[in-house]
């Protein structure tokens, strides 16, 4: 998997390319906690993403904590077979999905 991060301000865009899964999942997890300091929106572009396990639904999760409190997240370009997904897990209800 790719991480493609993009700062403007206290804005941070995160494009994913390939599969979050359970081997990359804790590198997407290191990579948020070191970046989300003083970001008050929060953007991830999956246009790029194939696959999602639940172990990167876990990161989204944690993310989507920590911006609770801080700002706001929201899940971009999210494909067909990404966004099934959300729906069977009920993660269209805690996440922002444009």
């Amino acid at each position: 998997m790719t991480i493609n991060k993009n700062q403007n301000g206290n804005e941070l865009t995160i494009a994913l390319e390939g599969r979050l899964d359970t081997t990359t999942a804790p590198q997407l997890d290191d990579d948020l906690k070191s970046s989300l300091d003083g970001v008050e929106s929060l953007i991830f572009d999956f246009s790029k993403l194939e696959y999602i396990s639940s172990a990167g639904l876990r990161v989204l999760l944690s993310a989507q904590k920590v911006m609770n409190k801080q700002g706001s997240m929201v899940v971009k370009n999210v494909s067909e077979e990404i966004n099934e997904i959300f729906e069977v897990t009920g993660f269209v209800d805690i996440l922002t999905i444009e």
